[in-house]
This record gives C-alpha cells, structure tokens and sequence, in this order.
C-alpha cells in the first residue's frame, strides 16, 4: 500500500474553495456500490506485461473491506479488462499499436486476451459479486462496458473505487463517473499505482475537482452510520 498522504497546501485549498474537504459527508448503502478495476493477472501478478507491484499490497485492504460491504448490502463489481484480437486487428488498436510495443505489445495482447480474465486469485469474491469486463481505461466511457446501465437499473448514483492504477483506470472511471453525476469516492488505500508520486497525484486530482478521498474504514464507518 502507498504511505502517502494529500498534500497540507492542496487541503489547504480545497478547504479555501469550498470549505469542507469531502464533497460528500454522508453515503447510503442503498444507493452505493464498490467497483474494483483491474485487480486481475495482467496487472497483479509477478513478472506481468503490466505488472503493477504496488497493487499486490492493497490485497488485504481490499479483502478486509467487501465482507463488510455485503453486510451493509453494497453490490461489489469486480471490473477486467479485455481486448479482442482478431487476425491482427483489436477492438482498440491506438492502445496496442501506439502505447505498448516489442515483446511487451505482444505479451499484453495475450495477457488481455478475454478468454484469460480473472479475479486475481489473492482476492476474496463472493457469489453475489459482479463481474464485468471493459476495454477502455475508463469503465463508464461509451462503449466500454455495461456498467453504467447496471449502476442505473440497481439505483445507485454512490460510487466507490478501488484497484489499479490509481491515476490511470481508476482515475479515468473516476472523472467520468462525475461528469455522469455519480457521487465518486477513491479509496486511498484500496488503489495503486507504479508510483507514490502518481498515486499522490491521482487522489490530488479527485479531491480538488471529482469526489472524495477516504480510506476503507472511513467509508465503512460512515455507510454503518447511514444503515443505523
């Protein structure tokens, strides 16, 4: 897990802006769900194309935090991702032909293969869990994934985020799931990055602009509030 926290000169402003650090103090169990994104074995596993080391250590966080959410009644969503390829074209060839290349183009093309997708095997599921696919950074961008329409058809406009990485996927779901007026949480100790620096980054950019920054057992405490 990252030690880090937000910076005092970036509190410092949110709370000049606005004058409360989060922008939402109450969360309700009825009409929040947790989404993990990408804890699976492109990014979680030893040696993996996009191996991201940091996110083997938010595993017991994570574990810790959706028993208490299934009591609470909180869907959990474990959110992959995926991309199709077919005689060598992908349903996201910008990724594959501009952003990776070499052995690593060729090992993450197999390794995201959706036939290969998984819930990382260190991570406790249930079998009321959802399992959801994307195949953009973003869950919630058009076309990436149903999520958006099951959020809205289970009456939840409360969001929290997990996973990997912080200022990539998660972030990405994270500014989107605003700007379409669901109320975002990131979980500080629940997500990682490669670095301190652009996990710092990421949770910097939410606070100021997108939804909150909270641990696990902040958020669990206050969604126990609600349900008393």
């Amino acid at each position: 897990m990252h030690n880090i926290d937000i910076r005092p000169e970036i509190i410092d402003r949110v709370m000049k802006r606005r004058g409360r650090l989060h922008l939402y103090e109450h969360l309700d169990p009825r009409k929040t769900a947790l989404v993990v994104i990408d804890m699976q074995n492109t990014f979680c596993e030893v040696g993996a194309p996009a191996e991201v080391a940091q996110s083997r250590g938010i595993v017991p966080y994570i574990n810790a935090l959706t028993p208490k959410l299934r009591e609470l009644g909180v869907p959990v969503i474990w959110m992959l991702h995926a991309n199709t390829h077919f005689k060598g074209r992908s349903d996201w060839d910008l990724f594959y032909n501009y952003i990776v290349a070499g052995d690593i183009r060729d090992r993450t093309i197999q390794s995201n293969a959706p036939e290969n997708q998984s819930v990382y095997s260190e991570l406790q599921t249930a079998a009321e869990d959802m399992v959801m696919v994307k195949n953009r950074y973003s869950a919630l961008i058009p076309g990436s994934s149903p999520l958006e329409r099951v959020l809205r058809s289970l009456g939840v406009d409360s969001l929290l985020i997990a996973g990997t990485k912080t200022n990539i996927c998660c972030e990405s779901t994270a500014r989107d799931a605003m700007m379409m007026d669901f109320k975002v949480t990131m979980l500080s100790d629940c997500c990682a990055a490669l670095s301190d620096e652009e996990h710092r980054a990421a949770l910097e950019n939410i606070v100021q602009q997108f939804g909150n920054v909270m641990s696990s057992t902040e958020v669990v405490e206050r969604l126990q509030k609600a349900k008393s």
